[in-house]
């Protein structure tokens, strides 16, 4: 068998922020060429954290994970200190539906991304709940604790935490408020198993307004109230394109939106959130090394002390 070429050495980039200690960091980075690509991309830009796909985002099959392709991603983690990785889940998948085939399928392949994350030690699938298509939010709430339910059910002893992420609230869409967050993760009958993830721009969207301390302490409050901010595992921090309640999901890069920069400088020095893994989602635009470690920088240059 031939051997395996050796990788070049990754350098980090000359613009990338230093992350100081304990702070978790870092953007969503491209699996394409081989999970270990995004590990090597995470590392330019200087990050301390990660976010991936584990397949292609906007299909239903993957090809099965290969061994060699696991032990790369493995081990440029290791290499590099790449502990905090974090998962989206195909935008596809609809647990919120009353349709029913469309919703056997999705418990189908949300199975499969946690086998994916259990299988690359990945701590945390994120997804979004889905959208109840008509048949009300009651309805639609119901159908995504069952489809967790089910999925829990399959996937016996898995470490990865199936994530919540709160959501803009467009159309029929599920998770564009605490109450919903509190009936998913109280529903389920494995609690345990599962956290939230908030995203700064579809807090705005929703209409949970950060831009002031009083909003800020208000919306936490809120939801630590409603759900507890013990269950807040992960963030996406992403600036608006659109103001406060517009209910449309569109991301820009930090400070340049509606949120400005104060509840990013709020976050980035709130002690409750120290050491959640916090990643960007931001427009990347034709150069993504110089967009992440733009974003990454204005991030950094933050934190106070």
């Amino acid at each position: 068998m031939a051997k395996r070429k050796a990788a070049a050495p990754v350098e980090r980039s000359e613009l990338a922020p230093a992350i100081p200690d304990g702070v978790l960091l870092g953007a969503h980075m491209s699996i394409a060429g081989g999970h270990h690509h995004a590990v090597e991309a995470a590392v330019r830009a200087g990050c301390t954290a990660l976010q991936i796909f584990t397949k292609g985002n906007n299909q239903w099959r993957a090809k099965p994970l290969e061994e060699e392709g696991v032990r790369a991603f493995a081990a440029a983690r290791e290499e590099h200190g790449i502990d905090a990785v974090v998962a989206h889940a195909s935008y596809l998948i609809n647990l919120g539906t009353p349709d029913d085939a469309l919703w056997e399928k999705s418990i189908d392949a949300f199975v499969v991304e946690l086998e994916r994350c259990e299988a690359l030690d990945v701590s945390h699938l994120i997804f979004h709940p889905g959208a109840h298509v008509g048949s009300g939010e009651e309805a639609g709430l119901a159908r995504v604790v069952h489809g967790l339910d089910e999925a829990h059910r399959r996937t016996p002893g898995f470490s990865v935490r199936t994530t919540v992420e709160v959501t803009a609230g467009q159309g029929t869409c599920l998770g564009h408020t605490f109450e919903h967050l509190a009936a998913i993760v109280s529903g389920v009958a494995a609690p345990e198993r599962v956290a939230v993830c908030l995203d700064t721009c579809h807090l705005l969207a929703a209409g949970y307004d950060l831009r002031t301390p009083g909003g800020y302490e208000e919306t936490f409050g809120e939801l630590g109230g409603l759900v507890g901010l013990g269950k807040v595992e992960a963030f996406h921090l992403n600036d608006s394109k659109k103001d406060l309640g517009c209910r449309v999901d569109r991301h820009e890069e930090i400070g340049e939106g509606f949120l400005g920069d104060a509840p990013f400088r709020m976050l980035m020095n709130d002690d409750r959130f120290r050491g959640v893994p916090m990643v960007l989602e931001t427009p990347k635009g034709d150069d993504e090394l110089a967009a992440d470690t733009r974003n990454l920088r204005r991030l950094v240059g933050m934190i106070e002390g």
